[in-house]
């Protein structure tokens, strides 16, 4: 799906310099990681995210970077926290980011391949939705009640990502701690509250009206719910209408993130997030002392499985070998000649290893295989230089000659 969208593949090491995720996150994120001291006195980390990686390989040539480049991969990742429902020690992550284009369009972008990648396994608009926020309209909510300090701003960010998984004493407890002493806590929890019950621009507007009323943040708020107003006009052109709403309980809690952020939920509001992300333009700066605008998201296997699990939407993987050789013992060399033909053509062959028993035997053990088709060599069939080709689906036989195997077969799989 995401070459579709004209992304490119990219790769990263598994193992990465453990600055490299203490730079973006803080000391603290060690405790999650898988982190060990290589033979060479080297501190590291089996890579817990992409996005570190993806930001140092890409810093190396910023210079001659297009602009904007769109990547993608699917790799393993690990963090060192105890397995639950929904998040596990190691799984698998689909990541796309769109590196070097400032405007609203990236981020417009990657939602809809975000949408379009459930909808390709079956999944609609009853099944999930995509909550969309904006950190920034949170940042001027605590410029509204005089909250300029970077510290502070990051605890409070960090405190309203956990805000509806956690006990309200606990949430005015730690206000209490982070608040300055002209802002009181009650006041700040009941007027947050009612800002995160806004599902509308109309509604977002109107809460801030009661705490905004200096001009200047008055016309910020202007701009950026243009902006906002932008990005959904964007997405609606785009076909993702039906599976966006806005929703700002939704902070994310990594502090890299600098503008929209959004999360992929299941309708049902159960679990984790499928998938989530938003823009980052800060860290490309942070990690290589280089400005560059980007956005990104990744979306997990294992939330994913356990939700096509519940609607019975989980592709069946099933292995089925092409071709089955059975032969008799005279002719096993110009069966496996035969069968490493085939396989050179591009065709999954199957045949009985060590001595080769009586076709009745051979033919049972290939029908157990479920082959699209059976080769048997005969002696007899030999002398003539042919073989017999059996279709499985039919139950069909013919005689073919052996040059002309691949060919039939291919004609037959047309």
């Amino acid at each position: 799906m995401a070459q579709r969208f004209g992304f490119e593949e990219f790769d990263g090491p598994i193992a990465e310099p453990l600055e490299l995720f203490t730079q973006k996150s803080g000391e603290e994120i060690v405790n999650q990681l898988f982190a060990f001291e290589d033979k060479g006195g080297r501190k590291m980390a089996l890579r817990p995210e992409m996005t570190p990686s993806l930001v140092r390989i890409l810093g190396k040539n910023l210079a001659i970077l297009k602009k904007p480049t769109k990547l993608f991969n699917i790799t393993e990742q690990f963090r060192y926290e105890r397995p639950q429902k929904g998040r596990l020690r190691s799984f698998y992550q689909f990541n796309a980011d769109i590196v070097g284009e400032p405007s609203l369009s990236a981020e417009a972008e990657l939602i809809a391949l975000a949408t379009e990648s459930l909808r390709y396994f079956g999944l609609t608009e009853e099944h999930f939705y995509v909550r969309l926020s904006d950190r920034q309209l949170w940042q001027l909510w605590l410029k509204a009640f005089g909250i300029t300090d970077e510290v502070l701003i990051s605890g409070i960010l960090g405190l309203l990502d956990k805000w509806e998984r956690r006990p309200k004493e606990d949430i005015e407890k730690d206000l209490a701690k982070l608040l300055p002493s002209s802002v009181q806590t009650q006041t700040f929890f009941d007027a947050t509250e009612q800002l995160r019950q806004c599902k509308t621009l109309e509604a977002i507007e109107a809460c801030f009206s009661q705490q905004a009323t200096d001009a200047e943040l008055s016309e910020a708020l202007r701009q950026r719910l243009s902006e906002f107003e932008k990005l959904l006009h964007e997405l609606s052109a785009l076909g993702c209408e039906k599976f966006v709403a806005v929703d700002l309980t939704i902070v994310r809690g990594l502090a890299y993130y600098t503008g929209f952020v959004f999360e992929l939920f299941e309708t049902e509001n159960q679990g984790r997030a499928l998938a989530g992300g938003g823009r980052y333009d800060q860290l490309f700066e942070k990690l290589t002392r280089h400005p560059m605008p980007a956005v990104g998201f990744a979306a997990g296997d294992v939330t994913l499985t356990d939700l096509l699990n519940k609607y019975h939407l989980l592709p069946e993987y099933k292995r089925e070998a092409d071709v089955f050789c059975v032969f008799e013992e005279t002719e096993r060399d110009r069966a496996l000649r035969c069968s490493q033909m085939l396989r050179r053509k591009n065709f999954s062959v199957l045949y009985p290893f060590g001595e080769a028993k009586v076709l009745s035997k051979q033919l049972k053990k290939a029908y157990a295989e479920q082959p699209r088709y059976v080769l048997i060599f005969t002696q007899e069939l030999s002398s003539c230089g042919k073989v017999q080709v059996k279709c499985l689906a039919d139950e069909t036989t013919r005689e073919v000659m052996l040059e002309e195997v691949a060919e039939v077969l291919r004609k037959e799989w047309d």
